[in-house]
């Protein structure tokens, strides 16, 4: 299980007149629970990968808690880090080790033998579908291929919490469908805490058991999609999105006046 209260980190940019400070993250909330599929949702610069981020222990928030398995990140972050597979959105591959030896080396990293490491990757190698990608050099991977190694990397240690940082980015149709197909199988099958971040609506409709909706560094809604589209009064999802992230007059500014009319009445109308 994974619990983020309060969270708030601000960034400062520039310098002397032209310095400014931005909160990147004003106040999130959520808990994603084991055995459940977590989708967090919102627009660019919402604050979705600076709460990612903070959860792996990569940046120090200003205040807020995260904690993993009830293990508080800030204080004991080896020990939350050593029940988390995290996967950001850099994938750095070693390209001149094959698959396997790119995996095992991460598993070897968190103090598995060489045995348990190698008979993980077998494992995981049914659980994501990617046998034949083993003995190959990771250089010249197309982006699926090397998405479900870095995904395998992530999860040698057999984490029972996973972070995943929009994970389908630049992926192709077949691609991501073996995503979902493995993210599923990781939550059925194994009852694994998921959490991952995404904009693309069609991926939380079927994806997610509960979807978090982050606004300009805030929780704004959380729930199911048939919970959150009832609340906002919309049967597509995408509208239900655009009226909880950014409410009436946000949507009439990201479509124009007349277009987020016609684009509501059209939505309604389907």
């Amino acid at each position: 299980m994974i619990q983020i209260e309060q969270l708030r980190k601000s960034f400062t940019q520039g310098s002397g007149r032209k310095k400014r400070t931005v909160q990147a993250v004003d106040g999130v909330n959520f808990t994603a629970p084991n055995g459940r599929i977590t989708g967090l949702l919102g627009p660019n610069g919402a604050g979705k990968t600076t709460t990612l981020r903070i959860a792996a222990a990569l940046i120090e928030p200003d205040s807020g808690t995260v904690r993993v398995d009830g293990i508080d990140v800030a204080q004991q972050p080896a020990a939350a880090l050593a029940r988390m597979g995290v996967l950001s959105d850099a994938r750095g591959l070693y390209p001149r080790l094959t698959a396997r030896e790119n995996i095992i080396y991460y598993g070897r990293l968190h103090g598995m033998t060489a045995a348990a490491a190698a008979a993980r990757v077998d494992v995981l190698a049914k659980t994501l579908d990617m046998a034949p990608l083993l003995e190959r050099r990771t250089e010249g991977f197309s982006q699926g291929e090397r998405m479900k190694t870095a995904l395998a990397r992530a999860l040698i240690h057999d984490p029972p919490n996973i972070v995943l940082d929009e994970p389908t980015n630049g992926l192709d149709v077949l691609a991501t469908r073996a995503l979902r197909e493995a993210l599923r199988r990781l939550r059925d099958d194994e009852g694994k805490c998921i959490v991952f971040s995404t904009h693309i609506m069609q991926e939380v409709e079927r994806l997610c058991d509960h979807v978090v909706v982050v606004a300009h560094g805030r929780t704004v809604a959380a729930g199911t999609v048939v919970e959150l589209s009832a609340a906002a009064g919309q049967t597509d999802f995408e509208e239900t999105f655009v009226k909880l992230a950014f409410g009436a007059e946000g949507a009439a500014s990201v479509f124009g006046a007349e277009g987020a009319a016609t684009h509501t009445t059209a939505g309604s109308a389907a």
